[in-house]
């Protein structure tokens, strides 16, 4: 979890927190810890918040506050129990009250892949970015291999509802450009065509936002410590595969990110995981569902500005609108939406060889 700042004032006169604190005065799941050790470690886009406190055994815990209203802490704690019995490094979970949104979790520290990746990069350290990734790519085929059968459905309406935050949130609000008919007839056409292509995709344990700053450096295990997996659902295989190459944070030279798919798709064959035998098919995939999600975060960013006031991920958006022009203007049938994203940032379309 990243940070490790104080409580701000405001914090001390927070209804919730002072049920927190009778909580853990409680010794919840016998771990018995220090209440005025209780520190805010991290906050995220929903409306979960995470704290950091002082115990006897184990040293240092996170606990998760979930106010019941709009979260519900029982998917997280399902998928936990999930991914560390399928050998993933995700929390411990000490103690949980559903009722009140409570969790008493293992403590990973505070050192995201994304600053180790950034450092790795500032020192010119290439072989320890490469290090990370690659475990992070071996912890991704282990995740997959997991039965996912009691997890909800990426299914098309979820896809599409997705797909839907773009026009919505993106254009609309963020550009304040009206989505008009032939703008209509474009998304409609495109998205489509996104759909048939993550829907036909082999379906499997589905992280949701497997990336840099969901895993952590873990003190003394090679394997990244997985976070904020509540949203896990069974789809498309190439969907975490993309939310790590292609991250909203942190970008890679392409030949890069083809270098570790070819090293992903060679471990998963290995794995046994359906995985294309043609990783040239296996690659169209990983674009085609990386268009469905880079369109469904330039949504998310700007609603995540607009309705919730939260600009830190603005300074994100041309990255992800990178990725989405570079793969809309590779594909033939992807051209109507290069063209569309060029008209909304009035840029003049450019030639590009498709395929």
């Amino acid at each position: 979890m990243p940070g490790d700042e104080l409580c701000p004032t405001p914090a001390a006169t927070d209804a919730r927190l002072e049920s927190l604190r009778g909580w853990l005065a409680q010794a919840p799941g016998g771990v018995a810890v220090d209440g005025a050790s209780l520190r805010v470690a991290s906050s995220d886009a929903s409306f979960r918040r995470y704290f950091r406190v002082d115990a006897q055994q184990p040293a240092r815990c996170i606990v998760m506050d979930a106010p019941p209203p709009h979260e519900d802490i029982a998917p997280f704690l399902h998928v936990a129990a999930l991914l560390r019995g399928g050998g993933v490094c995700a929390p411990a979970v000490y103690a949980a009250d559903a009722q009140q949104g409570f969790a008493l979790l293992s403590d990973f520290g505070d050192v995201t892949y994304l600053q180790a990746l950034h450092a790795a990069r500032a020192a010119g350290d290439a072989r320890a970015a490469d290090a990370l990734m690659r475990r992070a790519l071996t912890t991704l085929v282990r995740l997959q291999r997991i039965d996912a059968a009691t997890l909800p459905r990426y299914d098309e309406a979820l896809l599409r509802r997705e797909l839907d935050l773009f026009p919505q949130w993106y254009v609309t609000r963020h550009l304040g450009i009206e989505v008009d008919a032939a703008a209509q007839q474009v998304l409609r056409q495109v998205f489509a065509a996104l759909l048939d292509n993550n829907l036909a995709q082999p379906a499997v344990f589905v992280h949701r936002d497997f990336h840099s700053r969901n895993l952590m450096v873990t003190a003394g295990h090679d394997d990244p410590g997985v976070l904020d997996f509540q949203d896990a659902v069974r789809g498309p295989l190439s969907y975490d595969l993309v939310s790590l190459l292609r991250d909203a944070y942190i970008d890679w030279p392409e030949e890069q990110q083809i270098d570790w798919a070819v090293r992903y798709w060679e471990e998963a064959r290995a794995a046994g995981l359906p995985v294309h035998t043609d990783f040239g098919d296996f690659y169209r995939d990983f674009e085609w569902m990386g268009l469905q999600r880079q369109l469904k975060v330039l949504g998310i960013f700007a609603r995540l500005y607009h309705r919730d006031g939260k600009a830190q991920y603005l300074p994100d958006l041309p990255r992800v609108y990178g990725y989405a022009h570079a793969v809309a203007t590779r594909y033939g049938a992807l051209a109507p939406l290069a063209r569309l994203l060029d008209r909304l940032h009035g840029v003049q379309p450019r030639a590009a060889y498709t395929f």
